[in-house]
């Protein structure tokens, strides 16, 4: 309960956490909202915002809703971004856990593999991996996957670093408990804290790096996407800025609304920053 106390007291961490409610449940409930598929023609070309009740952020191009392709592709974007940050947590969580703990030559040969990762940009090794195994769904979110977790493996293996000397860890030790034991019941409940915390910003990451592949022609031609759909309309910007405009702030107040609950969850699980505010 003083988790959420602290939480509750953080008002941006609130207003982020009620937008991306309204986010996800507008993505759950996208196919009961607009039955009809994204894709499809519904009325007239380039249909300004308002101009009929029944589209009120306007139609594109070949006459589909605007409205209808946002909330579709929120759940795009939410789902390449959950599972993609998960992916890459199991992995960084793994790796940094093994180098952290055991140290010496599986620590060096770890973070020297790591870095290998790290010495590559990061979208351009998405970009190369997606256009490799065809864009689909499942590329884009294993691309995003592989350029993810090297940060978070460098953070555990910080974590397990500093704690594996800690006394609860030594008289572990002493009863005869196995590494993995150790490792998996000591060690990683007491730094999960900030794994959480940098979990969640990695699922903004990951949904701007979803939205720029997209953009560029590399998001999944079945599934309609923000990016894809900004992409599709940067010709348009001066004649129908709507096309743009409202994928694009859908995109801006998903990835604001994510960091928000980020640094509340920090500024409620950290607990150097609750002593110097205490």
């Amino acid at each position: 309960m003083s988790f959420l106390r602290r939480y509750a007291q953080n008002v941006g961490a609130l207003i982020g956490l009620a937008i991306l409610v309204v986010v996800v449940l507008v993505a759950l409930a996208a196919p009961v909202l607009y039955p009809v598929s994204p894709w499809q023609g519904v009325s007239e070309p380039l249909l300004g915002p308002f101009e009929d009740p029944a589209y009120p952020l306007g139609t594109d191009l070949l006459g589909r809703d605007i409205a209808a392709g946002i909330a579709y592709g929120a759940r795009v974007s939410l789902l390449i971004g959950i599972i993609s940050t998960a992916v890459a947590v199991v992995i960084g969580v793994a790796l940094g856990a093994l180098a952290g703990f055991y140290g010496g030559r599986v620590d060096d040969m770890l973070m020297r593999f790591t870095e290998f990762f790290q010495t590559i940009p990061a979208f351009a090794m998405a970009v190369v991996l997606v256009a490799i195994f065809s864009p689909n769904i499942t590329s884009i979110t294993l691309a995003i996957a592989v350029v993810s977790w090297p940060p978070v493996a460098r953070l555990v293996r910080g974590e397990f670093l500093s704690l594996r000397s800690r006394e609860f860890v030594q008289a572990a030790v002493v009863v005869g408990q196995t590494g993995p034991r150790i490792m998996a019941t000591q060690i990683l409940p007491n730094a999960i804290s900030p794994i959480i915390v940098t979990a969640s910003l990695m699922v903004a990451t990951a949904i701007l790096t979803e939205s720029s592949l997209s953009f560029l022609g590399l998001g999944d031609r079945n599934m309609m996407s923000w990016g894809f759909m900004i992409g599709a309309a940067r010709t348009m910007l001066r004649e129908a800025w709507w096309l743009s405009v409202f994928p694009g702030v859908a995109i801006l107040v998903t990835v604001l609304a994510i960091n928000l609950i980020g640094e509340g969850l920090n500024d409620a699980m950290n607990p150097h920053l609750r002593g110097r505010k205490g």
